[in-house]
């Protein structure tokens, strides 16, 4: 077994961009360390988000310190800000998509037992506090990434990356 050349690496993937039909995109709610939101960013280029939608108090994508992590992926990705969490995703519903919270809640849902065939939004909340409760009632439906260890809580870049995937994995397996 040998790592793949460039060219070979490039065929592999367009043939699983060939087979991703499903949009994804993302609401900020107010999550603001700029190393976060770049980590965030690089991944959800890597994952094909079409759009990010920030609240007010959000770190944008132009923020200069975001480029450290995000590595100019950003320019990949198409981004609006709105003053608050139900703007954001009611625009994100305008747009066709369905909110999907990422959130421990009381009636929130492992994420792998959420249906998430369809086009969908996940929604983060801030590093210290999670999604607020207007962020949960602005949402369709909220799910959880189930954790094993002594750990109760992951990093919001880290936590982003796993629901994406789940999301693509999803509509992967549907096929």
């Amino acid at each position: 077994m040998k790592q793949l050349k460039s060219v070979d690496q490039k065929r592999l993937h367009r043939a699983w961009q060939r087979r991703t039909d499903q949009r994804l995109a993302l609401v900020l709610a107010d999550v603001r360390d700029p190393f976060n939101v770049g980590s965030i960013v690089r991944t959800a280029a890597a994952l094909r988000v079409e759009h990010l939608y920030l609240t007010a108090h959000a770190t944008a994508p132009d923020h200069e310190k975001v480029g450290r992590t995000a590595l100019g992926t950003e320019r990949y990705l198409a981004w609006s800000r709105h003053e608050g969490i139900a703007d954001a995703a009611d625009a994100a519903r305008g747009d066709g998509f369905r909110v999907i919270g990422v959130e421990l809640a009381d009636e929130s849902r492992p994420f792998f037992e959420l249906a998430l065939d369809e086009d969908v939004c996940l929604a983060l909340g801030s590093e210290s506090h999670g999604l607020t409760q207007a962020a949960l009632d602005s949402c369709d439906a909220v799910g959880y990434l189930p954790l094993l260890g002594r750990v109760g809580s992951l990093n919001v870049a880290v936590a982003a990356a796993m629901a994406m995937y789940e999301v693509r994995r999803q509509a992967w397996r549907a096929q």
